[in-house]
């Protein structure tokens, strides 16, 4: 009896802890091949300013292509277009396109394979003197903004140095002439991947083939006041026919993301649909330290998306985009009681942009393991409680007395 209850624990654990085991490795295992091209098809005479590139990224994977570009002349801009083929390619008018003298200077070919096509632009960087400590810039007063940082007139980095072929990633870092920027910069690197994975810094976000991810840092920069905080402006331009709208989802799992329970996702969806077909998602946290660490957390909220009259000025959108929506946004940084700006003088943030279905954070080990453990054991205990009442009935009922002489 005893090898009997031994035999039906290791089962039930077998059951319980196989099944764990199957959620772990159900990964996705789809991948693209990417590689990355610096101003491609651009030959004299034409010239861009100094300092100024073009980048394309092609991830080729089994029935389609995903295009990402980026251009650091004007407004910071990362443009992805999806194409159903293969086979597609891009083409540059170079002279139109360094003049911005009509769109359609930048094309996927063939354009009838084009599925959709959207482009994230920063905008402006906001920053405002949080005297009450509130961190509510929606409701503080206009006299405590200063001028916003246009972006669109920042001098960036070449992009020529800083593209790394073998990780895929392209940084780029950018100011103005006021004093605030003497010693420092914002600055912004680029990600392409070519499976799903997870970066082990924190916010560990966690991205996939279809997706590219944009880690944006204020560093060193001057602050106006005492008391400053900072909003980043943030535009997306899409195919006309198209609504955005900011989803936020919760989690019961903070392991990737400590004490962070919940996830924004500002989709693309075509008109009274809800299908998304394109996303920008982030979770919402920034850090006060370029190596992340519990202690220097800070919350960020985002102001609701609205329709924006005109284009961005940004090089990308003019030269792609000809039928066209924009849609606007600000991710504040800070929670009422933070410390600010001036701590530290640092402050980073990071955001995914891809296409279909944003990714969706699978439980973690350490979760499945108690999940297991705690639903696991009650079910051991049932199975081999039952088991052995069962016996003991059969046993009671098979043993009679002895007949006494």
């Amino acid at each position: 009896m005893s090898m009997i209850k031994t035999h039906l624990i290791c089962s039930a654990l077998f059951v319980v802890f196989g099944c764990a085991f199957a959620f772990l490795g159900n990964g996705e295992k789809f991948r693209r091949k990417v590689t990355v091209e610096l101003n491609p098809g651009l030959k004299p005479p034409s010239t861009l300013p100094p300092g100024v590139g073009l980048v394309h990224v092609r991830a080729l994977g089994d029935n389609d292509t995903l295009h990402f570009f980026l251009y650091d002349h004007g407004a910071p801009t990362v443009l992805l277009v999806h194409s159903n083929s293969t086979e597609s390619t891009m083409q540059v008018d170079w002279p139109e396109f360094i003049n911005r003298s009509s769109s359609g200077s930048l094309k996927v070919e063939p354009e009838r394979s084009v599925q959709y096509s959207r482009a994230l632009v920063f905008t402006r960087l906001w920053e405002y003197s949080d005297v009450n400590n509130t961190a509510d810039p929606q409701h503080t007063a206009e006299s405590s903004f200063y001028p916003p940082y246009e972006l669109q007139n920042f001098t960036w980095s070449g992009l020529n140095a800083s593209v790394n072929q073998s990780d895929h990633t392209v940084m780029f870092c950018g100011g103005d002439e006021t004093a605030s920027f003497i010693n420092g910069s914002l600055c912004l690197q680029f990600s392409a991947f070519e499976s799903e994975g997870r970066p082990s810094a924190w916010p560990s976000l966690r991205h996939n083939a279809n997706c590219s991810q944009l880690h944006v840092w204020l560093d060193g920069v001057t602050p106006r006041a005492n008391y400053s905080r900072f909003s980043l402006e943030l535009q997306t331009v899409g195919d006309s026919g198209f609504q955005g709208r900011v989803d936020v989802r919760s989690s019961i799992d903070d392991e990737y993301t400590p004490s962070i329970f919940k996830v924004s996702q500002w989709v693309s969806s075509p008109v009274n649909t809800s299908t998304v077909w394109g996303y920008t998602q982030w979770k919402p946290v920034a850090y006060r330290k370029p190596k992340p660490v519990f202690e220097d957390a800070t919350p960020c909220m985002h102001s609701e998306p609205v329709s924006m009259t005109q284009l961005p000025q940004s090089g990308l959108v003019q030269a792609y985009f000809k039928d066209s929506h924009t849609y606007g946004l600000n991710i504040s940084f800070g929670i009422a009681g933070d410390p600010f700006y001036n701590v530290t003088n640092y402050l980073s943030w990071t955001v995914l942009m891809g296409m279909g279905d944003p990714p969706v954070d699978s439980f973690s080990t350490l979760i499945i393991a108690i999940m297991a453990v705690g639903l696991g054991t009650p079910l051991v205990i049932v199975i081999v409680g039952g088991v052995y009442i069962l016996i003991r009935k059969r046993t009671s009922q098979s043993t009679g007395y002895e007949p006494i002489n």
